[in-house]
């Protein structure tokens, strides 16, 4: 099987890259030739229907959506409503992070659950499973880690989150820099570092990246390259630490080009608003332009049952800076496992905050809808509202249970509203009418 880089190289436009300029609107050929240099990668959902999402340079910036068991909530029905709920309202893309249950079970349920491309962090399943197995997570068998990363590939995983920049440099990296507000955030990376520390041995994920590649190229799954040691504190930004890991990501993410693995790299979840762009324009530069995968962000620590509006914040900066794929934060972050109304709420808040970031950044493109919105508005057609708005069903109902008794515009004003004097001035001015 040909996959995406290997196409682009020999100049062959894919049905998947005539699919990802469709939904663009643009050439194909420039979408070709950022998959050559990794610069847009394809996911593509090996289930129902396969749907495929372009990431990367020029694109819409994109949306994922994580949900998963933990050992605390573990109830497969849970977990494939919320998967539903995610792909409805209007995720790009899936992340399945069970940490408890038949791991094997609910990923190929998940998978089968939904259209859109699914990814996962194999860390995950290797640690619980050897867990459950020795008590032990020092005692994880790197064959066993390979084997997994393989099997996941065969059951249709789109993209895996895998933590190859985490090796004995950044650590002492770590160790050098001394205090951590946020500590380690990552489940995956900080067991890691537990098992490298406990083994007093390398990173088999760094040690045998080309392994790691050759696997994921066979199966055309993207390698979205992890940061085990990001910040989860604010003040922990761009630390020696982080700074490390991500140096090392942007040179895997080249390596796995060469290799003829889609990559891109992964960014941190906590940045202050002056950081994010510094750290966006860094990664860019140092793996050239390879697709950027931001986990929020969240730009202050204290926003703890209103994080999805925290990290809209963040995600608008960090879409207008040049990110490609935004993880969405529900109102559940850093208190509890999300339901299925936290992933709604997540994704529509992302989305949202993409699109802002998209105006900026797709000038001429992504914001043509709000122009037409705005003429709609002006002239009081509803319907041709309703058609341009991202959550129109919601405007709805705000509008027909508040509905105006006496004015064709909205309660707000009522017969005070602004546009409908407006218009009537400005078609006296037009007539030549005294006002």
């Amino acid at each position: 099987m040909i996959n995406q880089l290997e196409a682009a190289e020999k100049g062959v436009i894919t049905p998947e890259m005539e699919e990802v300029a469709r939904q663009e609107g643009i050439s194909a050929d420039v979408v070709l030739e950022r998959v050559k240099e990794g610069q847009i990668v394809i996911l593509k959902g090996r289930r129902n229907d396969e749907r495929v999402v372009g990431i990367g340079l020029g694109l819409r910036t994109k949306i994922n959506a994580s949900i998963g068991t933990s050992t605390d909530i573990c109830d497969l029905e849970h977990e494939k409503r919320k998967a539903r709920v995610a792909e409805k309202t209007g995720a790009d893309t899936l992340m399945e992070l069970s940490a408890a249950g038949d791991l094997d079970e609910i990923r190929n349920a998940v998978l089968n659950e939904v259209s859109i491309p699914v990814g996962n962090v194999p860390l995950y399943q290797a640690f619980c499973e050897t867990i459950k197995k020795y008590k032990d997570p020092s005692k994880m068998d790197p064959e066993y880690l390979f084997d997994l990363i393989e099997r996941q590939c065969e059951d249709g995983i789109a993209f895996m989150a895998i933590h190859c920049g985490i090796n004995l440099f950044t650590i002492e990296r770590m160790k050098h820099q001394g205090y951590r507000y946020g500590g380690l955030c990552s489940k995956g990376g900080t067991l890691m570092i537990q098992w490298m520390m406990r083994n007093n041995r390398e990173n088999p994920l760094f040690e045998q990246f080309e392994r790691v590649c050759d696997i994921l190229k066979k199966y055309d799954t993207v390698l979205s390259l992890g940061n085990g040691i990001r910040a989860g504190a604010i003040h922990d930004s761009l630390d020696r630490a982080q700074m490390a890991e991500l140096v090392l990501n942007c040179e895997l993410a080249e390596r796995a080009r060469e290799r003829g693995c889609q990559a891109m790299v992964e960014g941190p979840g906590h940045v202050p608003l002056d950081e994010i762009e510094a750290n966006i324009v860094l990664q860019k530069k140092m793996s050239n332009n390879a697709p950027y995968y931001m986990l929020g962000p969240l730009p202050c620590d204290i926003g703890a049952g209103w994080d999805h509006v925290t990290a809209a914040i963040g995600a608008a900066q960090s879409s207008m800076y040049g990110a490609d794929l935004i993880c969405y934060i529900t109102p559940a972050e850093h208190l509890a496992l999300p339901d299925e109304k936290d992933v709604e709420i997540g994704v529509k808040v992302a989305r949202l905050a993409a699109h802002i970031g998209d105006c900026v950044k797709l000038k001429g493109r992504a914001d043509i809808p709000d122009k037409e919105i705005s003429k709609a508005r002006r002239q009081f057609k509803w319907k041709d509202q309703f058609d341009k708005m991202l959550f129109p069903e919601d405007a709805k109902k705000i509008l027909e249970s508040r509905r105006s008794l006496t004015s064709k515009g909205c309660s707000m004003c009522g017969e005070l509203c602004a546009l409908k004097n407006a218009e009537v001035t400005l078609n006296q001015f037009l007539k030549g009418d005294k006002i």
